[in-house]
């Protein structure tokens, strides 16, 4: 899988949270689904029906409920589903999944000077094949990371709008993540 192509060709990536984003995305032309839901019990399940739409599937770990933020976790995902990446905002789970041959997407919140530092070490130890920022409405913070990290930048959290995705993408997001089936219509 070819990430940074599958971002060229989708730049606009529909993130599902509930069953009824699940159940309208399955229904959309688009190729790359951000899952950020689902249990030990359920995301097997989720993830086969986004496969059977024809769907790359990435599963947001973090979020999954009934797993610890272990490796064992990545493990599990990677034997029970067929998704082909994982988005975490921790290091070590994301070099878990890269060593199991998935794609990576190291998930982070900018809040301030003292998380974009980290952001710039710790994206260096996970070595993610992208990162995502939130919130996805800086500008100038996503022409920074754009300019000084060796990978693309998916702009993510409170794009509501095609205002939004334009800035994002304007200002050097490879792409953007949103919940909002408004906003993956663009």
């Amino acid at each position: 899988m070819d990430l940074t192509a599958l971002l060229e060709e989708c730049p606009v990536i529909a993130a599902i949270k509930d069953e009824t984003g699940l159940k309208e995305c399955l229904s959309i032309d688009k190729p790359l689904i951000f899952v950020l839901y689902g249990s030990v019990v359920s995301i097997p399940d989720i993830v086969a029906r986004l496969k059977a739409a024809g769907k790359t599937v990435f599963v947001d770990i973090d979020l999954l409920d009934g797993l610890a933020a272990r490796e064992a976790a990545v493990d599990y995902l990677h034997r029970a589903t067929d998704a082909d990446g994982v988005i975490s905002t921790r290091a070590s789970l994301v070099r878990r999944a890269a060593g199991l041959g998935m794609g990576t997407i190291y998930r982070t919140f900018l809040l301030d000077s003292m998380a974009l530092a980290s952001l710039e070490r710790s994206a260096q130890l996970a070595g993610p094949d992208c990162i995502e920022i939130l919130p996805g409405l800086m500008p100038k913070m996503i022409a920074h990371l754009a300019c000084t990290q060796p990978r693309p930048v998916i702009a993510s959290g409170l794009i509501a709008d095609k205002e939004d995705v334009l800035t994002a993408l304007g200002a050097g997001a490879a792409a953007i993540s949103s919940t909002n089936p408004a906003v993956w219509a663009l």
